[in-house]
């Protein structure tokens, strides 16, 4: 059943992107998608990574002397 509906999906998606294709105007917006799906899919960089860590300690400590 599942497998199915997964088809019926994909069938929409092709024919979906058919209509993109052949209309001028939705091309801007293919490639749009696509360049998501591709940042998507890539690594977040270690050193932001240690960025938003520290950042979240910092906030820790800042809330906590607001507790005191």
């Amino acid at each position: 059943m599942k497998k199915q509906q997964n088809e019926e999906k994909n069938q929409r998606r092709l024919e979906m992107r058919a209509s993109d294709i052949l209309d001028p105007n939705n091309q801007i917006g293919v490639k749009l998608r696509s360049l998501y799906a591709a940042a998507q899919d890539e690594a977040i960089p270690d050193r932001f990574l240690d960025l938003l860590e520290k950042l979240d300690q910092a906030e820790m400590m800042a809330s906590a002397k607001l507790a005191e």
